[in-house]
């Protein structure tokens, strides 16, 4: 049987825009701000403020490796809004204005997730999360009741590397007990996840959800979008995490 016909024995997966995705972030750092100093900074400047901190925590997400670095990286996160915002609130408190940031990332799976991971339990695969992220995946994972369903995770940021670099895939390799043969890797950046899986010796799928918002959207954040742009055509594309079940059947009969 040849590698490329192989069932599968394990599934990496991305996390955000293919497992998790959140709240539109603006609305609720408005509201935020407005609750801590009740100043309405308007959803424009609010909008603004998120996507300067979104630039700056992509750039700087590896920084994040333990809590006390990810709470540094925070804070300066939190920083980044100031010059979006108006002068009373771009001069607050800095613990103030990252309670305000922290108040408005609210992580939720997506709809048919939890259900797609119990169907490829089933099949007797192992699980392991792969995401360029700081050292709270573990957290949005518990969070979100998705940590229960996989068998392990890994953080770029914990190991110094990201991807679309192999060395973060054969980690998860590593904890799913499997050869890059015998994986999947499942995710929304035709970059960062399809062409890395292939380069790390995996088949990849990727993961094209319909309707996507445009930036500040939840999978620009942690810089883990490729951009939407199409995936070759001899890698299959999925529009929800529903159908991944079916399409590993299928390569295993």
């Amino acid at each position: 049987m040849s590698a490329a016909a192989r069932p599968p024995r394990a599934v990496l997966l991305d996390a955000m825009g293919t497992l998790l995705t959140f709240e539109p972030p603006a609305p609720l750092l408005r509201a935020a701000l407005r609750e801590r100093l009740g100043i309405d900074v308007g959803a424009q400047a609010a909008a603004r403020a998120i996507r300067a901190e979104i630039a700056y925590y992509r750039a700087h997400l590896h920084e994040g490796s333990d809590r006390a670095r990810l709470a540094a990286l925070r804070r300066a996160s939190a920083d980044a809004m100031r010059a979006e915002l108006p002068g009373a609130v771009a001069g607050a408190d800095g613990e103030l204005l990252t309670a305000a940031l922290l108040d408005s990332l609210r992580f939720v799976a997506y709809p048919e997730v939890p259900d797609a991971l119990r169907a490829l339990r089933r099949l007797g695969l192992r699980l392991v999360v792969v995401s360029n992220w700081d050292v709270s995946l573990h957290e949005r994972l518990a969070e979100t009741g998705l940590a229960e369903l996989v068998d392990g995770a890994v953080a770029s940021a914990e190991i110094g590397s990201a991807k679309p670099d192999p060395a973060i895939f054969a980690h998860g390799l590593g904890l799913a007990g499997a050869a890059p043969a015998e994986a999947w890797h499942a995710g929304d950046s035709p970059e960062a996840d399809v062409e890395g899986a292939l380069a790390a010796g995996l088949r990849a799928v990727l993961v094209h959800r319909a309707g996507t918002p445009s930036d500040p959207d939840p999978g620009a954040r942690a810089g883990v979008r490729g951009g939407g742009a199409p995936a070759s055509a001899a890698v299959p594309e999925v529009r929800s995490l529903a159908e991944l079940p079916a399409l590993l059947t299928s390569v295993a009969e």
